[in-house]
């Protein structure tokens, strides 16, 4: 069964997506930020955060060297903004974790997406916090099948987004 998808479009025009968890704020930004954590379900980084740069390998990609990855800000435990890529493409992506005592929401908003990608970038990301979810809740993130269950299934869901976002501009 292929997941829901959720992502949205905030008013400035940002594709944002969201998973909840029954964890500390501590607890999941320790699995965004964590080195090894990290790795069992998005990439492994290499460098010192403190630079506000470091090296980013995508473990679930078929990527044969790192991209460099740029932390624009860090507030622990609540937010985490980032820009991926060095290059004009490059992405912009912030992490807000915010804890409602029990329960804590991971928001990722991927800032000023081109329209011509979100058709694939929406379903990406969506893989992506669900790999986090199986890594979080005991599961095993290599069961979620990107081909199977995300790109094309949730392309559908991603063109209407892609087209507002062609209409802004």
């Amino acid at each position: 069964m292929t997941p829901r998808p959720t992502g949205r479009l905030d008013p400035g025009g940002h594709l944002v997506l969201a998973r909840t968890f029954r964890a500390s704020a501590e607890d999941i930004w320790a699995a965004v930020t964590d080195a090894e954590r990290l790795a069992r379900w998005y990439g492994t980084w290499r460098g010192d955060p403190a630079s506000g740069r470091v090296e980013l390998l995508m473990t679930a990609e078929d990527w044969d060297r790192p991209e460099p990855l740029l932390i624009r800000r860090c507030e622990p435990p609540q937010h985490l903004a980032l820009t991926l890529g060095t290059a004009a493409d490059a992405w912009r992506v912030d992490l807000d974790v915010v804890d409602y005592g029990g329960t804590t929401v991971l928001q990722l908003t991927h800032r000023y997406p081109d329209p011509d990608e979100v058709e694939s970038v929406g379903p990406g990301w969506e893989y992506y916090l669900d790999r986090l979810v199986a890594a979080e809740t005991g599961g095993s993130p290599d069961a979620v099948d990107f081909a199977r269950d995300y790109h094309p299934a949730m392309s559908g869901h991603y063109r209407p987004l892609a087209e507002q976002l062609r209409a802004r501009a």
